[in-house]
């Protein structure tokens, strides 16, 4: 009898290379990139100060990409995934990630909304699979995504 873990390979695999979604909208606001700032010491004027930043070729404020990269989190958490794959998972890490790209900037006010692909699955052992997807945010009303990022998750199956 396969194990969790085996017969989640085999679900994971049959999606590879397949789009998994599209998750909701989420405004950033301007409180969000302040505490953002304030967690990381990172207050840059182009993030924090809106008139200093309207003289910039950005118009005003943008958040941290690396704030827009841990919202990978909670984005994600709004893409629909087939629950088959994650029956008897007793926790998910992170990995890392192999590639990530700050596109375009996400502007203070504006909507974001990840898609996902799920790009490699591996079985590392008998209780262990590792899973990468391809998310890409997207700003709304923009042609180009804000981030795109491959994000490498350990599960570990019981």
């Amino acid at each position: 009898m396969p194990t969790n873990a085996e017969t989640a390979l085999e679900l994971f695999t049959a999606a590879l290379g397949q789009p998994e979604g599209t998750g909701e909208w989420f405004e950033v606001t301007q409180e969000q990139v302040n505490q953002f700032a304030d967690v990381t010491f990172d207050h840059q004027f182009i993030h924090i100060d809106p008139e200093a930043a309207k003289a910039t070729p950005f118009g005003g404020t943008i958040a941290h990409g690396f704030l827009t990269l841990s919202m990978l989190v909670h984005l994600g958490a709004s893409i629909p995934q087939d629950p088959a794959r994650f029956a008897g998972v007793l926790m998910g890490v992170n990995y890392g990630f192999d590639k990530v790209r700050f596109v375009s900037p996400v502007p203070v006010g504006s909507r974001i909304r990840a898609t996902s692909e799920l790009v490699d699955v591996q079985l590392k052992d008998a209780n262990n699979l590792q899973v990468t997807r391809r998310f890409a945010v997207e700003v709304d009303g923009s042609d180009r995504p804000a981030l795109v990022a491959d994000w490498i998750t350990r599960l570990t199956y019981g």
